[in-house]
């Protein structure tokens, strides 16, 4: 006689790359981004589990605006696991003389308090590091987002069950393997990126649940 499946609500959390166009009005949509991806390889290798997925990326959001909906849109949730990619927008704006950047101390206090409290209540934590491939016009914006990707690797250090290095060597693999069209604009991913990386994010998912 075989029990009952376990259950695992899966939270997927960020700005645009998380939120790739999903329907805000409705609450179940992944969108056709990563989380989309991530979620059916997960339920592909986990059919002994039962899963509930969720998207709340939302396009332009910084650490503090995370933050700011941490009650309604991570607690409110249940989830028993969230993925977070953010830190574009925190340095973006910058670039675009627009004065909502953030400070390097800023960005850290409010990812770490986020962190602190999904520690405190045992929900696990998959971080992603945010990244910019090599684009001309994304070279100041790159400037000021390399601090800010070290304060990620810090804190995942300290924080994170798993951590998906982004930025680094795994698209530098890609690149040298000749995936070369992930993302259009160094930021986004395009629709082969979007499942690269949704592919990524399972990986470590799936690494937690075993």
């Amino acid at each position: 006689m075989t029990g009952e499946k376990t259950s695992m609500r899966i939270l997927f959390q960020g700005d645009s790359v998380t939120e790739a166009d999903r329907d805000k009005n409705n609450p179940d949509d992944l969108g056709p981004g990563y989380a989309l991806t991530a979620s059916n390889r997960i339920r592909e290798m986990r059919p002994d589990m039962e899963f509930t997925f969720f998207n709340r990326g939302i396009s332009g959001n910084r650490a503090v605006d995370l933050y700011h909906r941490f009650q309604k849109d991570f607690l409110d949730l249940k989830p028993d696991l969230v993925t977070i990619l953010v830190g574009v927008n925190d340095s973006m704006h910058r670039t675009n003389d627009v004065y909502r950047f953030s400070s390097n101390d800023s960005f850290r206090y409010y990812y770490e308090s986020i962190l602190k409290e999904l520690k405190s209540r045992n929900i696990k934590i998959v971080m992603l590091e945010p990244f910019c491939l090599p684009n001309p016009d994304l070279h100041s914006f790159r400037f000021d987002l390399i601090p800010k990707i070290d304060i990620v690797r810090t804190l995942a250090s300290e924080y994170a069950d798993r951590f998906v290095l982004l930025d680094g060597p795994l698209f530098q693999d890609a690149l040298e393997n000749g995936l070369h069209h992930l993302t259009n604009d160094g930021v986004h991913p395009n629709a082969a990126g979007r499942v690269w990386l949704g592919e990524k994010v399972a990986e470590a998912v799936l690494s937690v649940l075993r």
